[in-house]
């Protein structure tokens, strides 16, 4: 679908850009090495550390655009900061990993992505509607990443879906619990 959509020479520039000059001699473990790993600890990390601060300003604020300001910082800088560390951790000759700053730029981006997604509903002024919202696009977000560790990393889906919701439901409730302190 995403050949017919994107016609065979973007397609070829997009792996380029995702995987490297030498994506065509990739097997499906480089692919997962070099692009899906990454985006997964952007994915997760930007999901589930953006919680807390999210969570614990719209509770104590009541402030649709409070958690929206605390939701977008939290996310610019998670996404920053993790696009730094992976960047930085090793120069992918060792380990195969590819090129660092690809790496990044995939962390980096993916970490940010999944702060926004549930900080988007606080555009909406009605605090309770998008308070819901928000959580409700949190409980997609975990289904993602349950789905991804069990699609690429062969995670049984049930276990997968037990330690995210487990990791990602301590650091929501730490959220509300600070934020009615």
């Amino acid at each position: 679908m995403l050949r017919r959509a994107l016609g065979p020479r973007w397609l070829n520039a997009l792996r380029h850009l995702l995987l490297g000059e030498d994506h065509h001699r990739l097997d499906t473990n480089g692919i997962v090495l070099r692009v899906v790993q990454p985006g997964l600890a952007g994915l997760m990390d930007g999901s589930v550390s953006t919680l807390a601060p999210i969570f614990a300003a719209a509770v104590a604020t009541r402030s649709s655009h409070t958690a929206w300001v605390v939701g977008m910082a939290a996310a610019v800088g998670a996404g920053i900061s993790m696009g730094f560390a992976e960047a930085l951790s090793d120069t992918g000759e060792l380990t195969g990993r590819g090129d660092p700053l690809r790496r990044g730029s995939i962390v980096g981006i993916c970490t940010f992505g999944g702060g926004f997604l549930h900080t988007l509903p606080f555009l909406i002024p009605a605090y309770h509607v998008a308070l819901t919202l928000a959580v409700f696009l949190v409980g997609l977000e975990l289904i993602t990443i349950s789905f991804i560790r069990h699609r690429f990393f062969h995670v049984p889906l049930s276990r997968s879906s037990l330690q995210v919701m487990l990791g990602g439901g301590l650091v929501f409730l730490s959220g509300l619990l600070l934020g009615q302190a």
